[in-house]
């Protein structure tokens, strides 16, 4: 039988730089990568059904959006191998609806929101008081990402009633905007990296999505240090190992989390795509992912 240390399911083209880099990391420590994408998964399910290969953990970048995957994502539950994103809480940490709520009861402060319930549930709904998310809000459903079903401008309940429809069976957040405070005449509006216990914050620009790492210096200048903490709150929360999160810095110095949990996260090379993650963070969390299956490795088996 053939034990892999990872096996990485990938099917994104764009992941390419990526998982190079991460092949690279596992190999300066002498661990074996197996690479599983939509051109071999059958092939791989066969030989783990027969028993002629494993692997020790599991990266999924695959299933969320090829479920041609989903036996695999089962194979390694079923075997208890460590899993960097497990798939259970995978699935529920990107319901935007109940992040929601675990930020709040956890003291993480978010955007006013009002929940509502899916269109399938309950197609006719009573206006709720839309006076505090503000003259424009956003309408966004519980699940799905890059920003698919979001709907920015809002300013009536008759547009939310519209939005409802296009994801019928989702639970829809409706958000107040959130205007950051601009520092050394940038917005502090932060893309916030969680990878193998460290935490990554960038400055992010919406608009181009440009990333910045933010300096030591910077964050102990404008006391930024919140960023951090939040952030490993978020990973308490969602029990993942690597995803990302959104972080605005308000007027009235609240951090508040416009953006709960991202996974998989894109990690495109800044010097391949222009809002690509900058390459030596991108090094530094194959790296990051690397030392975490090594730990995993030697803690002793119970």
């Amino acid at each position: 039988m053939t034990r892999y240390d990872l096996c990485l399911a990938w099917n994104w083209e764009y992941d390419a730089d990526f998982v190079a880099i991460l092949e690279a990391a596992l190999s300066a420590r002498r661990l074996s990568l197996w690479q599983v994408t939509p051109s071999n998964i059958g092939p791989a399910l066969d030989m783990l059904r027969a028993g002629e290969a494993s692997f020790f953990s599991f990266l999924d970048r695959a299933s969320e959006a090829v479920p041609l995957f989903l036996p695999l994502v089962e194979w390694a539950a079923a075997k208890g191998v460590f899993e960097i994103n497990p798939h259970e809480r995978a699935v529920h940490a990107v319901n935007k609806a109940s992040m929601h709520l675990e930020f709040i009861a956890a003291g993480i402060q978010t955007p006013y929101t009002i929940i509502l319930s899916p269109y399938d549930q309950e197609p006719s709904l009573l206006p709720p008081d839309l006076k505090r998310l503000g003259d424009k809000f956003i309408v966004k459903p519980a699940h799905g990402g890059g920003g698919e079903g979001v709907v920015l401008e809002v300013s009536t309940f008759g547009q939310v009633l519209e939005a409802r429809r296009a994801h019928p069976q989702d639970y829809y957040l409706l958000q107040a905007h959130v205007s950051p405070v601009r520092l050394a005449g940038r917005p502090a509006w932060f893309r916030v990296i969680f990878s193998a216990g460290k935490v990554y914050p960038f400055w992010w620009d919406v608009d181009s999505h440009v990333y910045v790492p933010v300096r030591k210096e910077e964050e102990e200048l404008h006391g930024l240090e919140p960023i951090v903490s939040t952030t490993l709150t978020i990973a308490r929360i969602c029990g993942l190992g690597l995803f990302s999160t959104e972080i605005a810095l308000t007027e009235s110095g609240l951090f508040v989390a416009v953006d709960y949990v991202n996974n998989p996260i894109d990690l495109r090379l800044q010097s391949v795509a222009a809002d690509g993650v900058p390459d030596n963070s991108v090094r530094d969390i194959a790296a990051g992912l690397a030392d975490l299956i090594m730990r995993h490795q030697s803690e002793p088996k119970t």
